[in-house]
Formats: C-alpha cells, structure tokens, sequence
C-alpha cells in the first residue's frame, strides 16, 4: 500500500449493502483493522481499475471477517464484507498461530 490510511470513508451504498446482504456493520468493518492480528494481501485480480486488498481479521467479539478495500486519499474504503468461509478461516488460523 503506497498510501498510509488515516480513516475511513463510506459510500452510501457500501454501508447498507453489507449490512442487509451479509449482516456485516460499518462498527465491525473497522474493528478488523484495528484488532490484531490481521492477514492483508494485494487483491491482484480485481485491481485493474484501482489497488485492491483484502483483509482477514477478527471483530470485538471474534467473528472473522473478510473484507475487500482500496485506499483513497489516505482513507480506508470497504468495497464488500463478509463472514470468513470455511478455507479462509483455515487460512487465517495457519498465518497468525
């Protein structure tokens, strides 16, 4: 990331999407930023138009999560989250123990 993010910046459309398509708040997208310990990697595949990444971490209350982000203007904006799946909780867990 060439970029050093600050904050986070919420498109209006972004916010409700994962709330009612995956359950997931806005609260719990920026906890797994914040919780450690958190696997981030460049999302090669989807980052034709703009830099991509995708994070797993845990939410205050230990939900995986995974979410997809770029940075804008030194500002954090997630583009989708959802719960970790089956193989990305295996992966998580063999990175960060």
């Amino acid at each position: 990331m060439q970029e050093t993010p600050e904050e986070f910046e919420w498109d209006e459309g972004n916010e409700t999407k994962n709330k009612e398509k995956h359950g997931v708040e806005i609260k719990e997208c920026e906890e797994v930023f914040i919780n450690q310990p958190h696997v981030i990697w460049r999302d090669k595949k989807h980052s034709s138009a703009e830099e991509r990444f995708i994070i797993l971490g845990k939410t205050n209350t230990g939900r995986g999560l995974h979410l997809v982000y770029t940075v804008r203007h030194q500002k954090i904006r997630v583009i989708s989250a959802r719960v970790q799946n089956k193989k990305e909780r295996r992966f998580y867990a063999s990175e960060t123990n």
